[in-house]
């Protein structure tokens, strides 16, 4: 996701780029949620950050550890829909517990699950799994709006298709919280295709695809998103509950018109 933003600025011409804003956050007012672990689990805690100090954490991230690189990385963050953090569950010494994110049977849902919720938010605007998997909130009723904007988007002149894609990103992390359900946090990866109802036609790409596409007039256009995402999920047989996703376009590809096909 941060390498396709710097992809995308590198497209654009000089007088076109957005001078780069570093994004950090207040160490003073970070809510640290560490888990206790037991011998030989991967290393990882989650941290709810303001990017303000005195302000409420507007994000949530993932740091976990990369023993290969011999570092820790920031390998997830989601902004949050809301301020009000989930009650995650603490001992007395004050670490979280970590619980099993996938095939987890004290959960209503685990984050295959959770994944396939969210995927058909995007895909068919929750009419299947999304429904029956989250209730309703800011966060899953935003992604429910990007599909029904993209269906009227070209009118009659095109259509605009979700679609599920590769996902190289599954790992997935949960904590307990107060109430015996858990915060999961995952990724999933989804394409959207945008293509001309008939020849004649073109897409124009916009600025920010330059990189990709290199202004070149397409008859239809696959992008490809990568996106992180957090739910509170009850211990009940109950909706989940979608608290933030954030997502970064990292490909862009398609035929160009035949006018340009012929003189490439």
């Amino acid at each position: 996701m941060s390498v396709s933003d710097y992809t995308e600025t590198e497209g654009l011409p000089a007088k076109d780029r957005e001078p780069y804003e570093r994004w950090s956050y207040d160490l003073a007012s970070a809510k640290l949620y560490i888990p206790r672990l037991a011998d030989g689990q991967d290393r990882w805690f989650a941290a709810a950050l303001s990017s303000e100090k005195g302000k409420a954490p507007s994000r949530l991230a993932v740091f976990a550890e990369q023993p290969q690189h011999k570092r820790w990385e920031m390998v997830s963050v989601v902004d949050l829909d809301s301020q009000k953090l989930p009650d995650v569950a603490l001992d007395r010494e004050g670490y979280a517990t970590a619980v099993a994110a996938n095939d987890n049977k004290q959960l209503a849902a685990d984050a295959d699950l959770l994944r396939t919720a969210v995927l058909d938010n995007f895909t068919t605007g929750g009419t299947n799994t999304g429904s029956k998997v989250f209730a309703p909130t800011k966060a899953s009723k935003r992604q429910v709006k990007v599909h029904s904007d993209a269906a009227t988007r070209f009118g009659d002149k095109g259509t605009s298709v979700f679609d599920e894609a590769d996902n190289r990103f599954t790992d997935a992390y949960a904590l307990k919280t107060e109430d015996g359900g858990a915060l999961v946090l995952f990724s999933h990866t989804h394409t959207q295709t945008d293509a001309v109802a008939h020849s004649g036609l073109q897409i124009n790409p916009g600025k920010e695809d330059r990189a990709w596409l290199h202004d070149v007039p397409r008859m239809s256009i696959r992008y490809t998103f990568v996106c992180n995402d957090a739910a509170t999920v009850p211990a009940k047989a109950e909706p989940s509950r979608l608290i933030g996703y954030t997502c970064a376009r990292t490909d862009a590809s398609g035929p160009p018109v035949p006018s340009w096909s012929h003189r490439a």
